[in-house]
């Protein structure tokens, strides 16, 4: 099956969970696709991506859209997560215009929000994986991508301070598709 992304960190957690399948990036089919992430939910993103990947490829293919919602910042980035910055801002960007912004609120929690959608060309299913955690008041951790430098699990550790299998074992992207897995009955 196709993984419809070109984000080497997500394809590698998600080849890990997935190990014993055929699973290939947009890369490894030359596919050379953006798909714009316009919907107002994580699951409208996701059946997007799976349906015009599919669509150019006729083959099964796996499509997520996962994102951090802050608490007191009333669920924002959610859906804007990569872009809300812009497109050429950096992880550490994102990362530190989150922490000015949290840090002008008592609460900081949130939650990594994954949704996962497999499409076949008949069906659709969806998997889904939740991460419940705290904006940290300051990046910490050098492993993973994205928001893990920031965001801080209940024992004090960032995702970014984590193994990868650690990592995997607990993320939302993670529970995702171990749901995903369990409706293929795979």
């Amino acid at each position: 099956m196709i993984i419809a992304t070109n984000n080497k960190g997500k394809l590698e957690e998600i080849k890990k969970i997935f190990q014993g399948y055929d699973v290939y990036s947009l890369k490894d089919k030359n596919i050379n696709i953006d798909i714009e992430e316009d919907k107002d939910s994580f699951l409208g993103n996701a059946t997007k991506k799976a349906k015009e990947i599919y669509e150019i490829s006729h083959e099964e293919t796996i499509a997520d859209d996962s994102g951090l919602c802050i608490n007191c910042l009333n669920g924002f980035p959610g859906v804007l997560t990569h872009r809300f910055l812009g497109d050429d801002a950096t992880d550490r960007m994102r990362n530190e215009y989150l922490i000015n912004e949290v840090n002008k609120y008592e609460d900081r929690s949130a939650q990594f929000i994954c949704t996962i959608v497999y499409y076949d060309g008949e069906r659709t299913i969806v998997g889904e994986g939740i991460l419940n955690g705290f904006i940290a008041k300051e990046c910490r951790g050098n492993k993973g991508f994205g928001f893990d430098e920031i965001f801080e699990l209940p024992n004090g550790l960032t995702l970014a301070e984590l193994s990868a299998e650690e990592k995997n074992n607990i993320s939302a992207r993670s529970k995702a598709l171990k749901d995903l897995k369990k409706k293929l009955n795979i």
